[in-house]
């Protein structure tokens, strides 16, 4: 398997973070060229700071971090502190990173890197608003036909949301963001609540994790144990779905998910439904496909994968 290059975009969030892990613990079949922090489960402040967290905690200082979008594209700024807690990745004591950001700024670095790699042969993961990419995309529309593929956590659609009854909070925080993206060209991959609600981190699953008894996997174990909170009381679950590691998981085992081709708008408009991932299962619009909507998953060849990786840590 030929090394897949990828620029990790990320608002960690415990499940970020995971996701990060996944990436940093797989080097023979995953090239993270940066990885790029944007304002969404907390400030960009907190995001910055909590990605190098995760690099120091894997091992991997050497790692590229660039700071990019400060808030929606024209939007309020909306946070789920409710959900991570006040620093986002609460639930573990670490030291703050020595680490520094990069000075280029995350938009910036995305437009270089995508013009100076072979045209087709970097991989956008995007683990939050994807504001970063729409800025990107707005300044340098000639990197759109440069993208291999864009693999998403966001939006939903038999699951409904879980920030409105209609919108997955990736998406509503910057629902303009996500319009310019899915009508790029770009080949995009979506992990949607329907996915992620099948990964639950139910206490076998996690126990797991906990044997591996390495600092990384202490700390995961941490967490989860936070995170999980706020979605077993939410949907009275044995567990919290774990979402962002879905994209991760689907570059190193692409088979461990199903889905259909389909065409899928952003709804930007309606007080009630803004931030919706429209959709066209059933394919009854007549509009174009630009997306492939994953729908059902192999949850426990998912948590081998990341037990067996975090493991390697």
């Amino acid at each position: 398997m030929q090394r897949r290059k990828i620029i990790i975009d990320t608002d960690p969030g415990q499940d970020d973070a995971a996701a990060i892990m996944l990436a940093l613990a797989s080097p023979d079949e995953l090239d993270v060229l940066g990885l790029t922090a944007v304002a969404g489960n907390v400030p960009l402040s907190f995001t910055s700071r909590n990605l190098r967290i995760v690099c120091e905690l894997c091992g991997r200082p050497d790692a590229k971090v660039y700071e990019g979008a400060l808030k929606p594209l024209n939007r309020p700024q909306v946070t789920a502190e409710h959900v991570h807690g006040k620093t986002g990745l609460d639930g573990a004591e670490l030291p703050e990173p020595t680490m520094v950001a990069q000075e280029q700024n995350a938009i910036d670095f995305i437009i270089e890197t995508l013009r100076r790699e072979p045209e087709g042969t970097v991989t956008l993961c995007t683990l939050g608003p994807l504001t970063n990419i729409a800025m990107a995309l707005t300044k340098a529309p000639d990197i759109a036909s440069r993208v291999q593929e864009l693999v998403m956590m966001g939006g939903g659609l038999f699951e409904g949301g879980n920030i409105t009854p209609a919108a997955e909070f990736n998406i509503y925080v910057d629902p303009e963001a996500a319009k310019i993206v899915f009508g790029a060209g770009i080949p995009v991959v979506m992990m949607p609540l329907d996915v992620t609600h099948q990964l639950l981190t139910t206490k076998a699953r996690v126990e797991k994790i906990a044997a591996l008894g390495n600092r990384p996997s202490q700390v995961l174990v941490e967490w989860l144990a936070f995170f999980e909170r706020f979605d077993i009381e939410k949907y009275g679950s044995d567990g919290g779905p774990l979402h962002d590691p879905s994209v991760i998981a689907y570059l190193l085992k692409p088979d461990l998910f199903t889905g259909r081709h389909c065409n899928v708008e952003i709804e930007t408009e309606s007080e009630l439904t803004v931030g919706m991932t429209v959709a066209d299962w059933w394919g009854v619009t007549g509009r174009t496909a630009n997306a492939t909507f994953m729908r059902h998953v192999d949850a426990d060849g998912f948590f081998e994968l990341l037990t067996e990786r975090v493991g390697r840590l």
